[in-house]
């Protein structure tokens, strides 16, 4: 399927282009051309009525503008919440709300994803990685752009992983390892006796890569992404672990059985807005509970499964530990086990965060599942 076109007057002439969006933004209805002329306080104004603003200036210019825009949005009211649950709907609400106002700021590509602006940055490798071959020109909004960008910086820096001794680099749309507890939790809990492992949604591979560290003879690495795969074949390929993980593209688990089965899924039950969000939020818990109800058909005599899970969702009211533990029970598993830590991240400590209340309680585990 074809991307939709996106269409304005230039010239006095009728123009068009395709429209690429990895949020899965839809083409604004109206585009008119911007420059260096235009003020911030119309350039929000435009954008809060659905006006794509299609740059002809200075790029550097451009990026000034979009940050004036984000403070004005930033400055809006926001209404006090009676509950978490309400903190979390309302932040959802306006972080989407934000994005489609800052997505209004439009760049123009080339084809091969050449940007003719005057001081625009070579964005080539960071749009090939994220987009893929471009054989004709495009548009795309800018705040979109400084995402690939930045993605990419990450990409060719990567992650240290203390448990690794080595770093992981996240490709674009792909899951970064950035906040470790988790991987340290994988790193040393004991483990049970047996050969071979499976790593459900493998992402990056970081986790698959721990396992294979640990001793595990042979590791499976599942993933429904494309992108995750190829992230994660490229990090094992550096690590040296080719040999000892296998990937394999599955919705949830690969054929057979396993002595350890480990997964780690979205942690917050709720519905993406765009499909880079995937990552996060996990609809109506569909991946954990597929996690669980396959998990007993699916170890080894004596195995376990590690279910790594924040309890964020419990203290936003998403989702209760009773719940949890009901459908642990249901899928035919008793809790052998868990380790718990608490997040180090930023935001963990940031009274200004609007969800800071549930955050500063917030606690990762590793629950060790086995058949009941």
């Amino acid at each position: 399927m074809n991307p939709p076109e996106i269409h304005w007057e230039e010239n006095q002439l009728a123009r068009a282009a395709r429209w690429r969006s990895e949020s899965g933004a839809a083409p604004p209805r109206r585009v008119v051309l911007a420059d260096d002329t235009l003020g911030a306080d119309q350039a929000y104004r435009q954008a809060c009525e659905g006006v794509g603003l299609l740059w002809r200036g200075d790029f550097h210019n451009a990026r000034q503008l979009l940050q004036a825009m984000a403070r004005r949005v930033d400055k809006r009211p926001r209404k006090p919440a009676a509950t978490l649950r309400d903190a979390f709907n309302q932040h959802r609400q306006f972080q989407s709300q934000r994005a489609r106002i800052l997505g209004m700021l439009l760049i123009g590509f080339d084809a091969g994803h050449g940007i003719a602006l005057r001081r625009a940055p070579d964005a080539r490798q960071a749009c090939e990685a994220a987009y893929g071959p471009a054989d004709e020109p495009y548009v795309a909004s800018l705040r979109e752009l400084l995402g690939l960008i930045g993605a990419y910086e990450w990409r060719k820096k990567g992650v240290e992983i203390a448990a690794l001794g080595a770093r992981i680099h996240p490709h674009y749309g792909v899951f970064s390892p950035l906040r470790g507890e988790y991987v340290d939790l994988v790193a040393q809990a004991p483990l049970p006796p047996g050969d071979a492992a499976f790593d459900i949604g493998t992402g990056s591979g970081v986790l698959a890569a721990v396992l294979a560290r640990r001793g595990f003879r042979r590791v499976v690495g599942t993933d429904q992404d494309p992108r995750a795969l190829a992230c994660a074949r490229e990090n094992l390929q550096r690590l040296g672990l080719e040999d000892r993980v296998e990937l394999a593209q599955a919705d949830l688990y690969p054929e057979g059985r396993a002595a350890l089965v480990v997964c780690n899924p979205p942690w917050v039950p709720a519905r993406p807005s765009s499909p880079v969000e995937y990552a996060v939020y996990d609809p109506d818990s569909r991946m954990l509970r597929g996690f669980l109800d396959g998990l007993a058909a699916h170890l080894a005599p004596g195995g376990e499964g590690w279910l790594i899970l924040s309890d964020l969702a419990e203290h936003l009211g998403l989702r209760s530990r009773e719940q949890l533990l009901e459908w642990i029970a249901q899928a035919g598993l008793r809790v052998a086990g868990r380790l718990d830590t608490r997040p180090t991240h930023g935001r963990a400590a940031d009274p200004a965060d609007p969800l800071h209340a549930a955050r500063s309680r917030e606690v990762t585990s590793l629950w060790r599942l086995a058949a009941a």
